[in-house]
Formats: C-alpha cells, sequence, structure tokens
C-alpha cells in the first residue's frame, strides 16, 4: 500500500477518534451522562427531539465520511467503499428507530439493550466487521 494511502487510513481513524473525543462540544447527547452514570436509577433528562434526531444524524454523516475514507484507501475499490457506506446506512437505518423508540419509552425495554442499541447509532461498529470482510473477500479474489 502506497504511503499516502497510509495517510488517509490515518486521517480517517483520527477522525472517528476526534468524533468520539470532542462528542461532548460537537453534539446534542443527553444520554453521554445519562449512560457515563451507568446506574439504572439515573435520572431520565429531559431533552429536545429536533435536536436530538439532528445530532445523532449528523453524528452518523461523519462516521460514515470517516468510515468511508478508511476503507476506500485500505482496498482501494470505489465499489467497495460504496457496498461498504451502503452496509453502514443500513444498520444505522435498523437500530436508530429501535433507540428512538428505546427512548420514547424511556428504556423500559431494557437498560442494557438500550445501551448497546445506542452504540451501533453513535458509533461505527460495523467497520470493524466491514473491513476483515472484505479482506476474506480479497483473499477469495486473488485464489481465483
Amino acid at each position: 500500500m502506497k504511503i499516502q494511502h497510509w495517510f488517509w487510513v490515518l486521517f480517517g481513524i483520527a477522525g472517528l477518534i476526534s468524533v468520539r473525543i470532542f462528542e461532548d462540544q460537537l453534539f446534542y447527547d443527553p444520554f453521554l451522562e445519562y449512560f457515563h452514570e451507568a446506574n439504572k436509577k439515573a435520572v431520565f433528562p429531559n431533552f429536545n427531539w429536533l435536536y436530538l434526531v439532528a445530532s445523532y444524524l449528523f453524528r452518523f454523516m461523519l462516521n460514515l465520511v470517516f468510515s468511508a475514507i478508511i476503507v476506500h484507501f485500505i482496498f482501494n475499490n470505489i465499489k467497495w467503499t460504496v457496498q461498504a457506506m451502503v452496509l453502514m446506512v443500513m444498520v444505522f437505518a435498523l437500530t436508530f428507530p429501535i433507540y428512538l423508540y428505546c427512548i420514547h419509552t424511556k428504556f423500559e425495554i431494557g437498560y442494557l439493550f438500550s445501551f448497546y442499541m445506542r452504540r451501533f447509532v453513535i458509533q461505527p461498529l460495523i467497520l470493524l466487521l466491514i473491513i476483515p470482510l472484505f479482506y476474506y473477500r480479497k483473499s477469495l479474489l486473488m485464489r481465483v
């Protein structure tokens, strides 16, 4: 892999890390503190639905862009980059409404379930599956 590609991969990783480090300053998320307490008895915060949904969508878009940069410069294949983005959008499209329902019911569905749904919404966990999947795919294509 070219040094320039490694630079872009590192840039994408730094971008994902920055989103996580600066989440308090960048995003409106009253549930950050709620889940940091890790206490089932924590007080459910007041929040604004519009700001909350917009903030989660903005965070997802940032994670999607940085993840796409990583995938693109690791595999140097635009089709695979688009496929990775589609997979990430699909996972978000599945988990986001579930998480919003959890919020709507004030996490009555379960604290841990809601916690993990939130993880899929705010963090690019699917990237940890896509990269090995694409490496495996690449090795299969090289054998043929």
